[in-house]
């Protein structure tokens, strides 16, 4: 017997992450990686994490550290990050916050919540592909969200409807999204509550990369702005996903989600089925680090990656042949390419590996519908100025040799 057999049929939606499959053949001596999405371990505070899991660890404190806790997640916490949230313009208290195991987590207890099989989800193309993981094994149709565009809520509505159900969701990652570094301006959020309000469907606003600006000015997040309209959380529809994995530390899986009483109340059950709560040593940790050294420590790794954002601007403008786009982010840490149509980010990928030692990721991966094969993403944040010089320079010498053979 084979238990393949009686897999339910969701399985057939989930598929390996092309990320994780890449990371494996890193291995390979001499390999220059832009591929991980992932922070600089070397700018994770570990004198503040060595001093924090300490602290939580004395008498007093180790039994709780210890020991199950709420599903809701560690109060003091939630009453930071409810400070946090009010900053930004989002007025909240803890009963307004979940703790989840990474913001990942949130998107698939996000997914499980709203979408029915036929459900249309609005997705950019390209989108974070951990978004379409997540939500996949819940069988939605996905439709094309373009922001400002020429296509509004009858539009969505319409073919939701001719496929079976209705538009759940709109998810978008407003800051210096992955893969594109792309930054959706204050017209193009107004524009999605309009949408959303017309629609009756929610707003899944991911904030992974929120605190990582380089240049410009912060634009208020969705929620920030919905709250503006309405006057108060418990009327909105936005729900705001954040995590510490890009600022403090992604290995200790922390991320929170912010939204009306009602929508939290029944991510809570959610949580009680999946894993009761998220490890609480993790998250006073987390606290202890974030109310000590938040502010001080983005600070740190804003410069840091600021410099390394501006050193692949400038190698890419050296290094790449005419007929090669690439976004200009204002911060975060990817840059995205467009090539010539003829290319395939697949094929080049193992082209330049084998001759190059350059890894990126191809773009199709980042489509709902399988399109995009002629982009890739890069991301600057783990190499220094002069890796991601000589990184630029291999890969300009890839796409100038697979121009030529597709010319």
């Amino acid at each position: 017997m084979s238990l393949e057999q009686i897999f339910a049929t969701r399985t057939a939606r989930m598929k390996a992450s092309e990320i994780r499959e890449l990371l494996k053949l890193l291995d390979q001596p001499g390999i220059i990686s832009f591929a991980g999405g992932i922070p600089d371990p070397d700018l994770f505070p570990g004198d503040a994490f060595r001093d924090a899991m300490s602290t939580c660890m004395m008498p007093d404190k180790q039994a709780m550290a210890l020991q199950y806790s709420v599903s809701e997640g560690y109060r003091p916490l939630r009453d930071w990050l409810a400070s946090e949230m009010g900053r930004i313009g989002i007025p909240c208290d803890a009963d307004n916050i979940l703790i989840t195991s990474g913001s990942q987590q949130a998107l698939d207890y996000l997914g499980k919540l709203f979408l029915s099989p036929g459900d249309t989800a609005l997705v950019s193309w390209p989108t974070y592909m951990g978004a379409l993981g997540a939500f996949n094994p819940y069988e939605p149709t996905y439709d094309q969200l373009t922001i400002n565009g020429n296509q509004g809520a009858a539009d969505f509505s319409e073919r939701a409807k001719a496929a079976g159900g209705s538009v759940k969701f709109a998810y978008l990652s407003v800051d210096f999204a992955n893969p594109t570094g792309e930054t959706v301006d204050r017209a193009g959020r107004e524009w999605m509550l309009d949408q959303a309000e017309d629609m009756d469907c929610a707003v899944i606003e991911d904030a992974a990369y929120q605190s990582l600006r380089y240049d410009g000015k912060a634009v208020p997040p969705i929620l920030a702005l919905e709250i503006a309209r309405k006057g108060t959380i418990e009327a909105c529809r936005t729900i705001y996903c954040g995590s510490f994995s890009k600022t403090l530390s992604p290995g200790l899986r922390v991320g929170w989600v912010v939204a009306a009483k009602p929508v939290i109340s029944q991510l809570v059950l959610m949580k009680q089925a999946a894993d009761l709560h998220s490890a609480t040593l993790n998250q006073m940790a987390i606290h202890e680090v974030a109310k000590a050294h938040f502010d001080s420590h983005v600070a740190t790794v804003r410069e840091a990656y600021k410099a390394r954002r501006d050193a692949m601007l400038e190698a890419l403008e050296r290094h790449m042949p005419e007929g090669v786009e690439w976004t200009r982010p204002e911060g975060g840490m990817f840059v995205w390419l467009t090539l010539p149509k003829a290319l395939n980010g697949a094929e080049l990928l193992a082209r330049s590996l084998e001759t190059q030692k350059v890894a990126f990721v191809p773009g199709r991966a980042f489509f709902a519908d399988g399109s995009g094969g002629n982009t890739l993403r890069l991301s600057f944040s783990c190499a220094d100025e002069a890796t991601i010089d000589e990184g630029m320079l291999r890969l300009g010498m890839v796409l100038r040799e697979a121009m030529g053979d597709s010319g």
